[in-house]
């Protein structure tokens, strides 16, 4: 073979080798699903993060009502609604959620 029949066969080859990679990197299981899996990576490790923040948070709690009596206290008295003599306890209706407009009925004559 000639060295210029050769080099086209070496550059149709990279072509198509090129046009293969390009086709699989497009492809659903290329660069979309990567960033995909990247973005799902990312969700995930921030909820760890905010279950690590409430586990902490859950544990000092924990802590807190095992040491100070008051804590226990007032853990308890919030729980059972108790109160000591004297004390006033006010309990004030829920605030209503905003209420979607109710939908008009069309003018029929």
């Amino acid at each position: 073979m000639t060295s210029s029949v050769r080099r086209a066969l070496i550059l149709i080859v990279f072509a198509l080798i090129g046009a293969y990679g390009l086709s699989e990197l497009r492809g659903p299981q290329g660069l979309p699903a990567l960033r995909e899996k990247w973005n799902e990576i990312r969700q995930l490790e921030e909820a760890n993060a905010n279950l690590q923040r409430e586990n902490d948070y859950r544990r000092d709690r924990i802590k807190r009502l095992e040491s100070d009596r008051s804590e226990q206290e007032l853990e308890i008295r919030k729980e059972l609604k108790l109160l000591r003599p004297g004390e006033t306890s006010f309990i004030l209706p829920e605030q209503p959620k905003a209420a979607s407009p109710s939908p008009v009925a069309p003018n029929s004559k």
